[in-house]
């Protein structure tokens, strides 16, 4: 029998490594920023087409390579950054593997140039399938300039798993920020297609979060800072009342590389204890220095995983100094001189000017003069509250009968309890706890959810603008700008064509901003921007929901979003118009989510509450 096992082809074997390391686009944009990096480069230019499917490349004005050195860098394993298997543990540079330009060059056609300081001439490489087709000798300026292009052309079924461009290119900003963040004494620039999505100066921490999330990051950050003989933790972390219902801005760096560590997120969590929201994340941008033989970071070929070796110590420092940060934001008095200067909001900038007391009268009101009628002389319990709340609530339901439900799958049979149910408005209805809407129809008594029926109705036309495609839109008066970071925006341009179906008038404005000119007629003014970062908000935590049925999630997390929430008291009126609207949908019965909008209680059942 002959023997069965062979040596696989250097070209095979970097495909199957590859598929380790180069998984999408944004593998590739980490790799090549990191080499950047390494190579000591003060400025660095990425440049993407097609969300990197056409063109990744990555400009840096670093120490370039030989002409020897350039060809070898295409080799498996070959790399400046060890020497001996001890070097493993003492290792302070991005890259250390060997593997990433060997995996690109397998997957894509790549092409190198690259010249040292002290060259006259610089190096061509071109790459493809790991085949070297050319090389030679041109002009180019010193430093190094890569570009990778038609990833996974001869790997299609990869290619064909790739996602959305909007969402390739954010994985490809997600990695740029974990590379330009930690490294903010290097000048950074991004171009997609042709725009430009970042230009970040070489800077201190605090403008590097700024320049990468917005100026107004600047008043949510509390600086964190502690030395030990263990390690040395710096950064910021988010203010409480910023914090999240996703995990959104978490970001720890050992050494300036990105890690991801559940352990010491738990830390930080519990360095808040009891200041944070009901089920909410805060922000923190946190930087470890530590003895890099005190870690072993050659765990997953991502390296975005690191093991301590006093894990537990690491972890009350950071407890520690977190609370610590809390506590000197939160009790240092005001003539602190060492306290941080962005904690201090000005009063003028707060709206809440203090004014003196005031006593308005009526010169023309005469108490005598029975045809007018009488001067209030006191208002009921929570007049201001309610009047307020509630001044405008007929737009919570305008519009929604002007469009008839399509025939769809949602248009299933109602159960016998909903057909059997009829409301008109001569019946009388009271509400219980301010949580539910109770009524009398024959010999039942019907106690309905007010916020499971409100969003069912929002829900329901939501649903029939967008398979109808005949969206009432309320235009404003003086359109609203909407300003968003860079994978935010890249978010907002998946949903915008789902929002223009249901009343959302959104134009590009810029490279990172919308421009709202009208919006669904239920939308209360003022709640615009708010509606729209909530769904955003619910997109990052639920985004695989989002993309199996994009327009069911929108319509019920915009209806989560709007609807009358338990604990909101409600007049005759708005309840009566609740309830008309409610059974009138086509599933009244059943809640956006799955569980019951109403319940009903037999004559019976009350009868044997009585039984002896």
């Amino acid at each position: 029998m002959s023997d069965i096992i062979k040596l696989l082809p250097d070209s095979v074997a970097n495909q199957i490594a590859a598929g380790e390391v180069i998984q999408r686009p944004a593998s590739a944009v980490k790799e090549l920023l990191e080499n950047a990096i390494d190579a000591g480069a003060d400025t660095i230019k990425l440049i993407i087409k097609d969300a990197g499917k056409t063109l990744v490349q990555v400009i840096d004005n670093g120490c370039g390579m030989s002409e020897t050195d350039a060809r070898m860098s295409f080799e498996r394993h070959a790399t400046s950054k060890l020497n001996t298997a001890d070097d493993l543990f003492n290792i302070r540079t991005k890259g250390f593997r060997g593997e990433a330009l060997a995996s690109i060059a397998a997957v894509a056609q790549v092409a190198m140039f690259t010249r040292r300081y002290e060259d006259e001439t610089g190096t061509l490489i071109e790459v493809e399938g790991s085949s070297v087709k050319n090389q030679q000798q041109v002009a180019t300026p010193a430093g190094t300039s890569f570009l990778v292009k038609n990833l996974f052309f001869n790997v299609p079924a990869r290619r064909n798993f790739l996602k959305s461009n909007a969402q390739e290119t954010r994985h490809i900003i997600e990695e740029f920020q974990r590379a330009a963040m930690p490294h903010h004494n290097i000048n950074f620039t991004m171009h997609h297609d042709g725009l430009e999505v970042f230009n970040l100066k070489a800077g201190n921490f605090r403008q590097r979060i700024c320049g990468i999330f917005g100026a107004n990051f600047n008043e949510r950050l509390v600086p964190i800072e502690e030395e030990t003989n263990i390690v040395h933790i710096g950064g910021f972390i988010g203010k409480p009342e910023f914090a999240k219902k996703i995990r959104g801005e978490q970001y720890f760096f050992v050494n300036n590389r990105f890690i991801r560590d559940n352990y010491l997120n738990h830390a930080v969590n519990n360095g808040f204890e009891d200041m944070l929201p009901k089920d909410c994340f805060p922000s923190y941008f946190i930087k470890i220095d530590i003895d890099p033989s005190k870690i072993d970071v050659n765990i997953h070929p991502t390296k975005t995983e690191i093991k301590f070796e006093d894990d537990k110590s690491i972890y009350a420092i950071i407890r520690a100094a977190v609370k610590r940060a809390l506590g000197k934001f939160s009790i240092a008095p005001s003539l602190d001189f060492e306290t941080e200067s962005n904690f201090e909001v000005p009063l003028s900038q707060q709206g809440n000017f203090p004014k003196a007391p005031q006593i308005k009268i009526n010169p023309d009101y005469n108490p005598f003069n029975v045809e007018r009628k009488e001067a209030p002389t006191s208002f009921p319990k929570n007049y201001e509250r309610t009047e307020k709340r509630f001044s405008n609530w007929e737009k919570l339901y305008s519009d929604l009968d002007k469009v008839e439900l399509p025939e769809t799958n949602t248009q299933q049979e109602l159960s016998h309890e909903a057909k059997a149910i009829t409301y008109d408005k001569s019946i009388h209805c009271f509400q219980l706890y301010n949580k539910y809407i109770a009524f009398t129809n024959g010999t039942q008594l019907i106690i309905v959810n007010q916020q499971a029926a409100h969003e069912r109705i929002i829900f329901e036309k939501n649903i029939n603008a967008m398979h109808s495609q005949k969206s009432i839109s309320q235009q404003q008066l003086f359109p609203q700008t909407f300003e968003l970071n860079a994978e935010d925006f890249e978010l907002m341009s998946e949903l915008a064509d789902d929002l223009k179906l249901l009343g959302f008038d959104l134009n590009i404005f810029g490279t990172s901003t919308y421009v709202i000119h009208g919006t669904p007629s239920y939308v209360d003014a003022g709640k615009e921007i708010q509606l729209l970062e909530s769904l955003l908000d619910q997109f990052k935590m639920n985004s695989k929901n989002f993309r199996i049925d994009k327009q069911n999630s929108i319509a019920k997390n915009i209806a989560r979003s709007l609807a009358v929430k338990e604990g909101t008291q409600l007049d005759e009126k708005e309840m009566k118009h609740l309830l008309e609207e409610l059974f009138q949908c086509a599933q009244p019965e059943r809640s956006v989510y799955g569980g019951k909008v109403f319940v009903t209680i037999d004559d019976v059942d009350v009868d044997k509450k009585f039984a002896r």
